[in-house]
């Protein structure tokens, strides 16, 4: 018998049903793709935090004493100004009010319609300048009867004189009585003191017509009209008002403590300057100081002092607030820092000093004068050293800085 040839049957495993019939190769493959994610994520966070051009990453974010953080990798930036040597005023300070020289309310002297106005509101005008007309025609008709009375009376009195001549001519030839000549005599000087009377009548109705024409008495700026024309006047009624503005004063009081180094410049010789500022200390006006009160006020303790500016350009209003500031005296060749350097706290007054290896000290200083933005500097600094101004909030002793200086100039003298 011939043998069959034997075949060889490859039988392949089914897969398994286990785990829904996902074994074998496929959770290989799930595993190969959760490395790639992970190495994937590795890559960015390296990226993102690996150290760039040499510099160590920060790695303490304490704050300082202060509570701020510092930059530059622990240089704080700050603006620092440097300490200089100049002059300082000491002015006294306090709030005043603008008082014109002269005000005058000008008003009729007489009676009558007013006919015409001759100046416009605000109006600058001059010491003799016309501003108003009053109809003058009712004086006129007065002095003219007062010229003709006077004319009457001069006759009467001329033939009284004659009269009186032929009297006493006749007189020693017993002519006459004695009577007569006395009579005569006595009517002649009441016609000569009717002629007086009538002098008079006449000097009053030019005097009147006189007061027809208002004329400014003061050289200054009117204000608003007080009365139209076509009204009648009289003379209670004021017409307009004029306030002289240049020159113009200021009055301001001082503490009587502060009142005998006043008096003692002033009674020198010494032109006492004066500026004039707004609320805000804006300059307003420079004067001098021209008039001290004789008493003090019992009440606040103070004394009055008159201050007179040229005011040329119209920047001082009567009855504005100013603030007077009356210079004192001047101190030159002092240490001067900005006021916003130097600090304080219960104990002391102080300034953070910067030192020349770029690190910050507290120095303790004594404060003189202080006038705007500047503050002298009686001990403690000296011209050139260089203070932090802003920033002060971020230091602490020892701290490193960056100074920033306001001007360049500053920068390259600190260099």
């Amino acid at each position: 018998m011939s043998e069959e040839p034997r075949r060889t049957v490859i039988v392949e495993d089914e897969p398994s049903l286990t785990n829904g019939g996902l074994n074998g190769p496929a959770p290989r493959r799930r595993r190969g793709w959760l490395w790639v994610l992970l190495l994937i994520l590795a890559a960015a966070a390296a990226y993102r935090f690996w150290p760039r051009g040499g510099a160590q990453p920060a790695t303490s974010t304490a704050p300082t004493a202060a509570g701020g953080r510092r930059g530059f990798g622990g240089i704080t930036p700050v603006v620092a100004v440097r300490a200089t040597r100049g002059d300082i005023g000491v002015y006294i300070t306090d709030p005043g009010a603008v008082v014109p020289v002269y005000t005058v309310t000008v008003a009729s002297q007489i009676s009558g319609y007013l006919v015409q106005v001759l100046y416009k509101e605000g109006q600058i005008v001059h010491q003799g300048e016309a501003l108003a007309e009053i109809d003058p025609r009712p004086y006129q008709v007065q002095l003219e009867t007062a010229q003709a009375a006077l004319a009457r009376d001069t006759a009467n009195l001329d033939n009284a004189r004659v009269d009186l001549k032929r009297y006493q001519t006749l007189l020693p030839l017993r002519a006459v009585p004695e009577q007569t000549v006395a009579t005569q005599q006595a009517l002649v000087k009441s016609d000569e003191g009717t002629l007086q009377t009538d002098q008079a009548q006449i000097d009053s109705a030019k005097l009147n017509l006189t007061y027809c024409h208002i004329a400014a008495p003061i050289t200054g700026r009117v204000g608003l009209r007080l009365i139209d024309p076509g009204n009648y006047v009289q003379p209670s009624n004021s017409l307009v008002v004029i306030t002289q503005l240049q020159p113009i004063t200021a009055v301001f009081p001082i503490a009587e403590d502060q009142l005998p180094p006043v008096i003692e410049r002033w009674r020198a010789g010494q032109h006492l300057q004066v500026v004039a500022s707004d609320r805000n200390m804006k300059k307003l006006a420079t004067g001098t100081l021209t008039t001290i009160d004789n008493q003090i006020d019992p009440t606040t303790g103070t004394v009055k002092l008159r201050a007179t500016f040229p005011n040329t350009d119209n920047m001082l209003f009567p009855n504005q607030f100013v603030n007077a500031q009356l210079l004192v005296e001047e101190k030159h060749g002092i240490t001067l820092v900005p006021t916003a350097a130097v600090q304080r706290n219960s104990q002391s007054t102080y300034v953070w000093l910067v030192k020349p290896d770029s690190t910050v000290t507290v120095r303790q200083i004594k404060e003189g004068t202080t006038e705007g933005n500047e503050t002298e500097v009686s001990s403690g600094l000296n011209p050139g050293d260089v203070v932090v101004m802003t920033g002060v909030d971020r230091l602490q002793e020892g701290s490193k800085v960056h100074p920033t200086f306001e001007t360049p100039q500053a920068e390259a003298g600190a260099r």
